[in-house]
């Protein structure tokens, strides 16, 4: 069976212990380039569907700092608190194409990975909360 999702462009990162203490996630700009265009100060939205198929909306902001320049933040404090993300759970989102009708922000997926140690191995294995 062929991977839906193999083709789509995607951005991903490992949550440091402060993003998932305050519920909100950045990237560098560079990193989510491809999806969005950078506005300072605009808010942005994005309609998520997880993989047991609930949707969320995320509120994104973009800013420019001059020591560690442009990035984003995205919060999503329901969606964070409802999975239990921890530190180091890898969340990976990739781009949907948006159907006609819906509404005009970008639509992804997200996948959440969580290493875990098994027999002496580390073991990445995605999140099914």
């Amino acid at each position: 069976m062929e991977n839906q999702e193999q083709g789509r462009q995607s951005f991903s990162k490992h949550l440091t212990q402060s993003e998932v203490k305050g519920r909100i996630i950045f990237f560098s700009y560079t990193d989510v380039a491809p999806f969005f265009e950078f506005q300072e100060g605009r808010l942005f939205f994005m309609d998520v569907a997880d993989n047991l198929g609930k949707t969320w909306t995320f509120i994104g902001t973009f800013y420019a700092n001059p020591e560690v320049g442009k990035y984003v933040s995205i919060k999503w404090p329901q969606f964070s608190s409802e999975k239990g993300l921890k530190a180091n759970d890898e969340v990976i989102f990739t781009e949907r194409p948006r159907r006609e009708g819906e509404a005009p922000w970008k639509k992804f997926n997200v996948i959440i990975k969580r290493k875990i140690r098994l027999f002496g191995q580390d073991i990445w294995g995605e999140l099914k909360v």
